[in-house]
């Protein structure tokens, strides 16, 4: 069967398009380099080729004239983040006979529409995943060893609701203490099934891929879910046009009345006669704290706003696990959703949530570090303290990060963590 070519070297970005298309009906070869695409298409016609202007190996301009040379019809489509404006898509239209140009961040689906008007395909995307693949969000799992760490989360939050209102909601910093046991009333323990996978759900390794997995849904401007398992603890993510909007959690020491303990806000006798009334009744707790005067209505929001936020920074701490990516809306139907801009969440989740010793491994003291070609966002979008903003001219490839932590004069895991932020929001790339 006919593939559809897809080369860009952003590992995460590649695996979120190849499910796109994949999920469309398109038998999809992918690469992250342009010889290795050239050699494939070689082998076997592409019935198109959507292609990153910037590879390692070669220019995409590079690889479309010699996809032409091989194949003059071919349709083939470029996607870039660094040579924008109407100047590059023309020039690539005339010169390399290119039919669509994207610039990242794009929107994935009209990447797809493009893509289906210059090749349609005929064969029958696979059926829509069953609801046995999702997260039991009731579910209450008691695991002794997922302990939680302290965190400190900022009082502000912006939330939408329904009817597109959008709010900043301010409090004071919250703290939220290391997780306890389980209360008394909630569900026991049960086993969670691993994620299941399938040809409409890309599925890896977590390692160190979290910041990475993030950009691609924002370059994507895709919809979807993220869903992450460590032994029996599940934790999805969803998206909504490229951001983080919700998360939900099976392990009980993520639920919203452990949370409101671990933050002060309520105490452990408090939670445990709610957690047993609202087991009784069928009720979620948080309506059993209003009625009890323990919450106010008003109070409700701005507290799920910063219990889904530490979901969400949680997954930072983990280094290890299974990742599953897949496409549905159903953070659309959420009436509280997190307005944050994906790159400062990366920023702050790497520099509270990674281990000194991470950091040291991802920005070594020898490493030399230079601006990225293709950075995953603008620097005038990420939220930064002023000795990073005068850092950053600093990282130029000539000096190592000893001397760039020497320069800072900031503690060495600060500016590490800091230089391990900008590596994986693509801001910074390793010099070789």
């Amino acid at each position: 069967m006919s593939q559809l070519l897809v080369v860009d070297d952003n590992k995460e970005l590649l695996a979120v398009l190849t499910q796109l298309f994949e999920e469309s009906g398109y038998a999809v070869s992918g690469h992250g380099k342009g010889r290795s695409a050239l050699d494939a298409a070689k082998a076997t016609r592409p019935i198109a080729a959507v292609v990153d202007v910037l590879l390692p190996d070669m220019m995409g301009y590079a690889l479309a004239d010699q996809l032409h040379a091989l194949y003059p019809d071919l349709p083939v489509v470029f996607m870039t983040g660094v040579f924008k404006g109407g100047k590059h898509a023309a020039e690539a239209k005339t010169k390399h006979g290119v039919n669509h140009y994207f610039e990242k961040p794009f929107d994935a689906k009209r990447l797809l529409d493009a893509v289906k008007m210059l090749a349609p395909t005929t064969s029958l995307p696979p059926p829509p995943p069953s609801d046995a693949e999702d997260i039991d969000i009731d579910l209450a799992i008691d695991v002794e060893d997922e302990p939680l760490d302290a965190m400190e989360l900022t009082g502000k939050i912006r939330v939408t609701g329904g009817g597109n209102i959008s709010a900043e909601l301010r409090g004071a910093d919250l703290h939220a203490a290391p997780a306890s046991g389980p209360v008394s009333g909630q569900r026991p323990p049960a086993e969670a099934p691993p994620p299941k996978t399938g040809r409409a759900s890309r599925q890896g390794t977590l390692g160190d891929s979290l910041p990475g997995l993030i950009n691609a849904f924002w370059l994507s401007k895709e919809t979807g879910e993220l869903q992450v398992q460590r032994g029996k603890v599940k934790k999805v993510v969803y998206f909504e046009a490229g951001s983080p909007v919700f998360a939900l959690s099976n392990l009980s020491a993520d639920r919203f009345g452990q949370f409101l303990v671990r933050v002060g806000k309520i105490k452990p006798d408090q939670l445990q006669d709610v957690a047993v009334v609202a087991k009784n009744t069928n009720r979620r707790t948080g309506d059993v704290l209003v009625e009890r005067g323990l919450l106010k209505d008003t109070e409700r929001l701005y507290y799920v706003g910063q219990q889904v936020k530490a979901i969400i920074y949680s997954l930072f701490a983990w280094d290890d696990g299974q990742f599953v990516v897949s496409f549905k809306e159903k953070a659309r139907h959420e009436n509280i959703k997190l307005d944050v801009h994906p790159g400062n969440l990366i920023i702050r989740g790497v520099k509270k949530l990674y281990k000194p010793e991470r950091v040291k491994r991802l920005a070594p003291l020898e490493d030399r570090l230079w601006p990225s070609q293709q950075p995953a966002y603008e620097l005038h979008e990420l939220e930064l303290e002023k000795w990073e903003a005068m850092l950053l001219p600093r990282v130029d490839g000539n000096r190592t990060n000893a001397e760039l932590i020497a320069i800072a004069n900031k503690p060495e895991h600060q500016v590490q963590a800091f230089l391990a932020a900008m590596l994986g929001l693509s801001v910074l790339e390793k010099r070789e």
